[in-house]
């Protein structure tokens, strides 16, 4: 009778349950990202690298390897992200493509009046919310918010602003500071450009009073010294920043939160929304995640389904009205 090993012994056994861990680990397992079949999934940041969307996308490929293996992540930069909503929109009924968005690409389809909107995607969830830094660079003879208001009320269009895109947090967030210290929204001197790091070259090069940015855009390099920070447009100071005021320290009444999330294109079927967002939420509760949200100075606001649809109408009216005061509409 020929001899036939009984099975693996205890050590192959070991072996081939560890091997078959690190598979599940690295690749998601079959029910994580069973829906994708075993295709990769496109992550569109729809701005220039550097900026929030682009840094929210490619944390997003780090946190997910665990939960539905390697994601591809790539840039289609301008117009406040409306050229690369349009572009993303032809991507209907696939699953496997993502864009990353916030409220800035809000006030930029209003202010641009692009035709594609938000209502040919697919909400899936809002991830985080976001505080600016106004900043100027480190020679300035501007130290405070003090002495930039002051500058304003006296000559307003002689203050520029460098910041992201037409329509955007940061372009709103300078007309409500106008309309604070007693000028016209409307009246704002704002540089507009694609991405984070255009602005603070512009800055940089002296073509711009001050600049407003994400803080986790900006923080590298306010420690590094090459900008100042005078304000923060948080409700109290940030734990990122805290030597920096608040604009309502200073006299300045306003207060503003960005915010971004992830939408699918239009058409995907409703267990593809689903399994999507189930897949989001579970990224947002791993290490890498957290980890994030620390070390960029985020705030978690997950938010799915039909709320977070209801909180993107919400803000289309809410932001319509200050780019109308504004004249941007």
């Amino acid at each position: 009778m020929a001899w036939r090993p009984a099975g693996p012994g205890p050590y192959v056994a070991a072996a081939l349950a560890t091997i078959a861990l690190v598979a599940t680990t690295v690749f998601g397992g079959d029910d994580n990202a069973g829906f994708l079949n075993g295709r990769q999934l496109r992550l569109m940041a729809p701005a220039a690298p550097g900026g929030g969307w682009d840094q929210t996308s490619r944390e997003m490929q780090a946190a997910l390897r665990t939960e539905a293996g390697r994601t591809e992540v790539y840039n289609v930069a301008g117009a406040g992200g409306t050229i690369g909503l349009s572009q993303f929109v032809r991507h209907e009924g696939d699953p496997t493509q993502l864009m990353v968005m916030g409220l800035v690409m809000i006030g930029a389809i209003e202010s641009n009046d692009s035709p594609v909107g938000l209502d040919r995607t697919k909400p899936l969830a809002r991830l985080t919310t976001d505080y600016e830094v106004i900043v100027v660079p480190a020679d300035s003879p501007v130290k405070s918010m003090t002495d930039l208001a002051g500058r304003m009320k006296s000559n307003l269009g002689a203050v520029s602003w460098a910041g992201g895109s037409a329509g955007g947090i940061e372009q709103i967030l300078a007309g409500l500071v106008a309309e604070a210290v007693g000028a016209d929204p409307a009246g704002v001197n704002y540089v507009a450009h694609s991405g984070g790091g255009e602005a603070l070259s512009t800055l940089l090069s002296g073509r711009a009073t001050a600049g407003v940015s994400g803080v986790s855009e900006l923080e590298g390099q306010i420690k590094a010294g090459t900008i100042r920070a005078i304000a923060v447009s948080s409700p109290q100071r940030l734990p990122a920043l805290p030597d920096v005021p608040t604009l309502k320290e200073q006299q300045v009444d306003v207060e503003l939160a960005n915010w971004r999330g992830v939408v699918a294109p239009p058409g995907i079927d409703a267990d593809d929304e689903r399994q999507l967002e189930d897949l989001l939420v579970r990224m947002t509760r791993t290490p890498a995640w957290q980890e994030t949200l620390q070390r960029r100075g985020w705030i978690d606001a997950t938010l799915t389904g039909p709320q977070f649809e209801q909180y993107i109408a919400d803000e289309r009216r809410t932001v319509t009205d200050v780019l109308k005061k504004m004249g941007l509409t």
